[in-house]
């Protein structure tokens, strides 16, 4: 990893005041990709790093995306450092994204249920990166006991007074929770945000028991719809560091000691006005056309399932 001002990295123009990081392929080592999409910086004294980095977050990718040439995995390099986008994330408030939690955690409400199916009965589970902790009260008013931990501190304590969890503040490195004492790690779409991946899952693997169930939510760049939209994508956004298909996803939990037991589409909820709103990516138009019909039928507060592209792993820890 290599490590220069904005600026000074192959001719790219950026704001000045923003570091980059030349990074390695996270799967399989390699410094050798092949450019998928070129920067498309914009032309500013500054950029918004708080902003570009929370969690509801729509701005589409602005850096470099580049595929491995020698496994498929893409990601972002060169780019904002890990320590300054972690930093970054964990300041700030996300109204936007708490507005959405009881959506969420009817996402979850489901969620849990398939779960529970793969690890047999309810137990121990961490949730890493909760937010503001919808998943981590689903799984509670199933019988679970949960613990979660979350980097941004603005809505680590609004989910603690919310749902009455205590959620760890901090990134998951910085806590001390016992080797091998959780059945189930679930990161919901946190893996493709991580600066380092490999360094997680492998963190996971150490606290979780043998045969315990990882579960990972992440947008897959190689499902149809991705590939239908391109560069328009709403998941191909500045917020991502990463993207899996999945078979780069399924070679990266196995390399780490993890066999994918399931990997399906997993749909989620959100409001009809919030979903639609965040269609603007897409098309601005249409965006603004699709909101003024659901507020005149008045679905604008309906909950609508949908899906561009997440999907559902879970993997088991090797005994």
């Amino acid at each position: 990893m290599s490590t220069a001002p904005a600026g000074s990295l192959s001719g790219l123009v950026v704001p000045h005041d923003i570091r980059l990081e030349v990074v390695a392929c996270n799967l399989c080592g390699a410094d050798d990709p092949d450019v998928v999409y070129e920067a498309r910086y914009r032309h500013a004294e500054t950029r918004d790093l708080v902003r570009t980095f929370r969690a509801s977050s729509d701005e589409l990718l602005v850096d470099r995306l580049v595929r491995c040439r020698r496994c498929g995995l893409q990601y972002v390099s060169p780019r904002v450092t890990g320590t300054d986008i972690v930093e970054a994330y964990s300041r700030g408030d996300d109204p936007a994204y708490v507005s959405q939690v009881e959506a969420r955690k009817r996402t979850f409400a489901d969620a849990i249920v398939r779960i529970e199916r793969l690890a047999g009965a309810s137990g121990r589970l961490l949730d890493v990166g909760t937010a503001a902790g919808a998943f981590l009260a689903a799984a509670r008013d199933r019988g679970w006991e949960v613990e979660g931990c979350e980097p941004n501190r603005w809505m680590s304590e609004w989910g603690s007074r919310h749902y009455g969890i205590q959620i760890r503040t901090g990134e998951l490195f910085e806590q001390d929770f016992q080797s091998r004492s959780f059945d189930v790690v679930t990161l919901w779409d946190v893996i493709e945000h991580t600066p380092d991946p490999s360094r997680v899952i492998l963190h996971v693997a150490g606290l979780l028991k043998p045969g315990g169930l990882l579960v990972v939510n992440y947008p897959d760049i190689g499902s149809w719809i991705a590939r239908l939209l391109g560069r328009r994508w709403p998941f191909l956004s500045s917020v991502h560091l990463y993207y899996f298909t999945r078979e780069t996803m399924a070679r990266f939990l196995e390399a780490r000691s993890f066999a994918v037991v399931e990997m399906r589409p997993h749909l989620q909820r959100l409001e009809m006005a919030y979903l639609l709103s965040r269609g603007s990516v897409v098309s601005p138009a249409l965006s603004r056309a699709s909101r003024g019909v659901a507020r005149a039928l008045r679905l604008s507060r309906c909950q609508a399932p949908y899906w561009i592209g997440q999907t559902f792993v879970a993997a088991r820890l090797s005994s």
